[in-house]
């Protein structure tokens, strides 16, 4: 738990330059948060006034509308200033994982495929932008919603909403139980599609040795058994994500099924009118949706933390050639360059190839 938030934290961090865009798109969600609860607020006033009596019909159309206004304005303002801030935090990342993998020494490259270093660079740090731009905004948005709902449904009847929301804390522990199995099966899924972008960039560089060699099929069979080992992996992922929406349906229907029990009884004692037990059904069919979009956030936020992982662990890879304290700046040089008693060797080989060589090279001739 301690590493998935320090990897949150860590990814996040990314995100403080543009707190300014951030904050915006609270506002949004405040706003959107607001026209939700609003339009659950004009439930209990369409039962009780404008359809049995025909009172406060213009007044609560257009109530209907403002409300409407209120969530299309805030949902759009959340979603393209949380969308902006994820493209900049992805673009960020790229560019330094980028420039890290440029600063290494030719032995990093060497040791690392091309293929599996360009799978970091793209689909790793493309999993993560979901999670910034999307996730984020996901469950500060739903999350308002869902407390504005719960705040309207507990000022007209605690007792009547305790027995709705009975079931709710039994989705924590599915929920959190299937998020861990996403994230390990994401880990894998992203190897695997690092596995078969190694295999086409290899097989693309040489594809003279291939063709030399007349080894195609072989190549072809290779990738059809990495690309049939995604196929499984990304099935294991699918089958965990499809378990939560006939999950959280279920725990609604006991909820609604406890909310009619109990509201027909208090209606029948006159504790609650038609109108305001309306209210309450229809707020708890508007509560499923947000929560719908909340049970699938842990699940990608344990995607997202998967694929940051393997890129800070790339980050956090120290070059092998590391620079001498107070080390100064080479200047362009005009007339040639000279090395004095250099050696060379291999890492996997025993001792230097090249021993004690000394030579001087002339601008624009070559040795």
């Amino acid at each position: 738990m301690n590493n998935e938030r320090t990897t949150l934290r860590r990814l996040f961090a990314y995100a403080k330059p543009y707190r300014g865009r951030m904050s915006w798109a609270v506002v949004g969600m405040v706003v959107y948060a607001i026209g939700s609860a609003g339009l659950a607020y004009l439930i209990r006033p369409i039962f009780d006034s404008v359809l049995p009596k025909q009172q406060d019909v213009a007044r609560v159309a257009w109530a209907i509308v403002i409300v409407y206004l209120l969530k299309g304005l805030g949902s759009y303002a959340s979603s393209y200033l949380m969308a902006d801030v994820g493209q900049r935090v992805v673009t960020d990342l790229r560019n330094a994982l980028y420039r890290h993998i440029l600063n290494q020494s030719a032995s990093f490259f060497a040791h690392g495929a091309t293929g599996r270093l360009l799978s970091r660079i793209n689909n790793d740090v493309g999993q993560v932008q979901q999670a910034v731009s999307e996730t984020a905004g996901d469950l500060a948005r739903e999350t308002m919603a869902l407390v504005g709902y719960s705040a309207l449904l507990f000022y007209y009847d605690a007792r009547l909403t305790i027995v709705c929301l009975t079931g709710a804390p039994l989705i924590v522990y599915p929920l959190i139980r299937l998020g861990q199995r996403v994230r390990r099966t994401t880990r894998r899924s992203q190897e695997a599609l690092e596995q078969l972008s190694h295999l086409s960039t290899e097989a693309f560089t040489g594809h003279r040795i291939v063709k030399a060699f007349a080894t195609e099929g072989h190549e072809a069979e290779k990738f059809n058994r990495a690309g049939y080992q995604l196929f499984r992996t990304n099935m294991k992922v699918t089958a965990a994500l499809s378990s939560l929406p006939p999950l959280m349906e279920l725990l609604g229907g006991f909820g609604m099924a406890a909310a009619i029990v109990y509201g027909s009884r208090q209606i029948a004692n006159g504790n609650l009118t038609p109108g305001q037990f309306a209210l309450f059904i229809g707020t708890l069919f508007l509560m499923y949706g947000p929560a719908k979009k909340l049970s699938r956030v842990n699940a990608n936020l344990q995607q997202t933390i998967a694929a940051s992982e393997r890129i800070f662990e790339m980050l956090d890879t120290h070059t092998e050639v590391v620079e001498q304290p107070g080390a100064p700046s080479l200047k362009p040089f005009r007339h040639s360059v000279e090395f004095r008693d250099v050696g060379f060797g291999y890492d996997d080989a025993a001792g230097r190839i090249l021993r004690n060589v000394s030579f001087s090279v002339g601008a624009g001739g070559s040795s």
